[in-house]
């Protein structure tokens, strides 16, 4: 099999459509003798800034000189960005090794419940992960939280970013909907760290940390200005980005104890991030400026203009 041949039995998985549930990842998972268990994770859900505060996250704790696994969805060039250790993407050669490995494990499921694209991309990272022998995980969700393929893990946090209408036909036509959603990937007894807002699914974050006893930390846009965001450049640009940089930073001190992590080693990551797409400017020939942004639905069309305008 053949790089090329690979992708394209991968996206032709995109036939099975999307199926919130977590019947075939826990199976498909099983199947692949539970790699899961092999790892640590931060799982990340949210609207928007998911893949922002996972890029944060992961420049961090590589800075720490931790080996770290970054899963996220979609790629904006080649499938391989969306398994990365190191922030080096997956060889096309071990995309081709995981399928050819994954292939003979989904002829045991039924025709009318065959695992998705997503289902299998998620299960082909958690191997490559276990392979490559990775000490953290940042684990991005790929739509809602609750019935997500990656809420299979139980992770050391949950990290809730900002909250609001999108993919609705999934996950509910309204922001309390959405917003319990999301909160589904709070486990009994794991800390939670949130920067939604009331009235925009703080308040369901709140009530299922509540229920499931899980310590929750809030993180506001006053927080965007404390240390150590008040001495450091952020690569990222926008307001709403140094909000995703105080989130990142509150989960890495609730997580202190078990990862030790010191304030100049998180100074120095969120100074080196890199992510791509995000409120980029740039500079063509003839003086012409461009603006390129990943904005997917409104309340990050809103924001876009916001500080497009600026």
């Amino acid at each position: 099999m053949t790089y090329a041949e690979a992708i394209k039995f991968l996206c032709s998985l995109r036939m099975f459509g999307t199926k919130p549930g977590l019947e075939n990842p826990f199976k498909l998972a099983v199947l692949a003798a539970n790699p899961q268990e092999q790892l640590r994770f931060i799982h990340v859900a949210g609207t928007n800034g998911k893949g922002s505060t996972c890029a944060m996250l992961e420049s961090i704790y590589r800075s720490a000189g931790l080996r770290v696994g970054l899963f996220t969805s979609p790629h904006l060039v080649s499938f391989r960005e969306r398994i990365q250790v190191n922030r080096q993407p997956i060889s096309e050669e071990d995309v081709v090794r995981l399928v050819t490995e994954i292939q003979p494990l989904l002829k045991t499921f039924p025709a009318e419940a065959h695992p998705t694209f997503f289902e299998v991309v998620t299960i082909m990272a958690l191997r490559y992960f276990a392979k490559q022998r990775c000490e953290l995980v940042i684990w991005e969700t790929g739509l809602g939280g609750r019935l997500d393929a990656t809420n299979i893990v139980t992770p050391l946090a949950s990290v809730i970013t900002s909250i609001a209408l999108d993919h609705e036909k999934w996950l509910g036509y309204t922001i309390d909907k959405i917003a319990l959603e999301k909160a589904g990937i709070i486990k009994p007894g794991v800390s939670v760290i949130t920067c939604a807002t009331a009235g925009h699914g703080l308040e369901q974050v709140t009530d299922m940390a509540r229920q499931r006893e899980a310590p929750l930390t809030l993180v506001g846009g006053e927080d965007a200005n404390r240390s150590p965001l008040d001495r450091v450049t952020l690569p990222l640009s926008g307001a709403f980005q140094r909000v995703n940089a105080a989130l990142a930073i509150a989960t890495v001190r609730v997580l202190g104890k078990s990862i030790p992590i010191s304030e100049k080693v998180i100074a120095e990551g969120l100074a080196r991030v890199c992510w791509p797409g995000r409120m980029r400017l740039i500079e063509r020939p003839g003086c012409q400026l461009t603006l390129l942004d990943s904005a997917h639905n409104l309340a990050g069309a809103e924001v876009l203009r916001d500080e497009g305008g600026k």
